[in-house]
């Protein structure tokens, strides 16, 4: 289906992911659990819009200039989306083998080259492509291997990939479903990593001679920063906690010793928690002074202010289904993918879909 884009506004070369929200919003307090207090004044705001629809497991949205690209987890597929909506792919990543929740995952776009994080038979890994051609007409050159040898499984890969203000790559990866790699400064599993865009290891990284920026994850799926470039990320707890994080370098979060808010000596506690089935937490972006975090089983789009990050609201809970991915476009609207169509969700007959939630002014 074909879908009238908004004016772009003519933003360089950016990593954005996104699903869109709905949109009534529920201002509220969050208690030390993180969920939200229902004594709060809802307040109706514009409906989303549909960007896009008819998209395959879509996983990540990234953007070459002002077009942006979006992943498909089993099809391998990179697709370019144009003014009306349209798709057309520019590509599909050789060796990727689909397997529960790997596949082709994470995006992301810096100097002329797109990065993809994605599951092989043996392992994940991150490889770069040069960009070549215009909008309409994108394509891939040859990849090459950035860095392989992340432990993969069925389940906790991990996989959000983006560059941040230091202009160093930041990867997440999961337990692979071996927990004590998570406390293993040496494994590539269980943590939030940081490399040169050519893989090589930054000689500032906290732990020397590693590429771990943090330990003690779990199965994080999205990172984000702030004007003043603190780091956020969204995290998968097991059965207890999903969490939010406020990330510092050579930091330990505690998995697979705590989960969420354990005020335990060495290890760094979530700012938020939500139960499991509210939450979910993948992508996430940072606009209008907010967090937005994609929530999958919580089927909803949280907003936390940046001011205040014991508060949160929810946007159109149970509306759109499953939410991957949610990323600042180039129009200033939060980008939003939906993720009915991976096998666990219950998909429309236009799933799945990027959709356009506008937030309030600031």
């Amino acid at each position: 289906m074909t879908h009238p884009l908004p004016p772009k506004t003519g933003r360089p070369m950016s990593i954005v992911i996104a699903l869109v929200a709905t949109l009534t919003v529920s201002a509220c307090t969050a208690p030390p659990s993180g969920s939200d207090d229902p004594s709060g004044v809802s307040s109706d705001t514009d409906s989303p819009s549909t960007i896009a629809s008819g998209l395959d497991a879509p996983w990540s949205v990234a953007f070459i200039e002002d077009t942006a690209v979006i992943s498909e987890r089993d099809s391998a597929r990179i697709l370019e989306l144009d003014d009306s909506g349209e798709t057309r792919e520019i590509g599909a990543v050789p060796g990727v083998q689909p397997r529960g929740e790997g596949g082709l995952l994470g995006i992301a776009v810096h100097e002329e080259h797109l990065y993809a994080f994605f599951t092989t038979a043996d392992d994940n890994r991150i490889v770069r492509f040069p960009v070549t051609g215009e909008p309409g007409s994108l394509g891939l050159g040859d990849p090459e291997t950035v860095l392989s040898g992340i432990p993969a499984a069925r389940t906790h890969n991990g996989g959000r990939i983006a560059f941040g203000p230091d202009g160093m790559l930041y990867a997440t990866t999961g337990d692979a479903g071996d927990t004590g790699l998570a406390q293993d400064v040496d494994s590539l599993a269980g943590k939030i990593l940081r490399l040169t865009p050519e893989g090589d290891i930054p000689s500032d990284n906290p732990f020397p001679d590693a590429y771990a920026y943090s330990i003690g994850h779990r199965n994080p799926q999205g990172i984000a920063w702030d004007a003043g470039d603190t780091l956020y990320a969204s995290e998968f707890g097991q059965d207890r906690w999903d969490e939010l994080n406020v990330i510092e370098a050579g930091s330990n979060y505690g998995w697979p010793d705590v989960e969420g808010i354990a005020d335990t000596d060495g290890f760094v506690d979530p700012v938020q928690q939500w139960e499991p089935a509210e939450a979910s937490p993948s992508g996430m972006t940072i606009a209008a002074g907010s967090i937005w975090i994609a929530n999958l089983r919580g089927e909803r789009l949280r907003e936390i202010p940046l001011d205040d990050l014991t508060r949160s609201s929810e946007h159109g809970t149970g509306e759109f289904g499953r939410m991957r991915d949610a990323a600042l476009g180039p129009d200033g609207a939060i980008w939003v993918l939906t993720n009915n169509t991976d096998g666990r969700g219950d998909p429309a007959d236009t799933d799945d879909r990027l959709l356009r939630f506008e937030p309030p002014a600031e």
